[in-house]
């Protein structure tokens, strides 16, 4: 059985978006028993075939899906059965290989920027809140890998080489400098995610070795540094 870590080590390694696309749909598929797995971004839609392209574009209607308007309006993993009864769901989509659904959202800068999809077939159990609860967690970690590519892509020289260190930052840690960056103390980012001051502490020194930096000051100017 894939490990949920095993996931977040392979989405940090891929390359670009085909990689992530190739590589990790098969192991998503495998970890949550899925019958298919798709891995969507809306700006590759145009690329591809015409009949697949208007069948794509129904699929993730949020008119025809209620799946597909609940990531729009809420921008978090949804299974069909959060959101319609299963009859509703038989009409709306009556293949035997969707019988179950679930989807979660990839983000990047307030936006749904593309659909993580999987499906199981008639017989199999539907998607559970764990199932939900993990398909979480890789969103996030696919969300961050789209925001480091976008930044990436659009870095000179010198940010580029900050990015590389930022790149070893886990989606904790980059939550962590984020509220630093908005000058709060380690007890008020304890308290709003939910974790220990000492952890609070722990995460910030790997931070700082991670940026070769040895101050909250210096984390934040680097980071601000990359982001402009």
């Amino acid at each position: 059985m894939i490990a949920l870590q095993a996931l977040f080590h392979a989405i940090a390694q891929a390359k670009d978006e085909e990689a992530l696309r190739s590589h990790i749909r098969a192991e998503m598929s495998e970890y949550f028993s899925a019958t298919r797995c798709g891995l969507f971004f809306f700006a590759q839609i145009s690329l591809l075939d015409s009949k697949f392209q208007k069948a794509l574009q129904i699929a993730l209607s949020p008119q025809h899906n209620p799946v597909a308007r609940y990531l729009l309006e809420h921008h978090a993993p949804v299974h069909e059965a959060l959101v319609v009864e299963p009859k509703t769901w038989r009409l709306i989509c009556p293949r035997a290989d969707h019988w179950h659904v679930m989807a979660g959202p990839i983000v990047s800068n307030g936006q749904l920027v593309g659909v993580v999809g999987f499906t199981r077939q008639q017989g199999m159990p539907t998607f559970n809140s764990q199932n939900l609860t993990d398909l979480s967690a890789l969103c996030l970690h696919i969300s961050t890998w789209v925001a480091m590519a976008r930044c990436l892509r659009l870095a000179t020289p010198t940010q580029h080489s900050l990015l590389l260190q930022t790149e070893r930052l886990t989606p904790r840690e980059m939550q962590i400098a984020n509220l630093v960056a908005q000058g709060q103390t380690n007890a008020e980012i304890s308290t709003e995610l939910w974790i220990t001051e000492n952890s609070v502490k722990q995460a910030l020194k790997r931070m700082f070795r991670k940026l070769e930096v040895s101050s909250r000051t210096q984390m934040v100017a680097k980071l601000s540094t990359i982001s402009k």
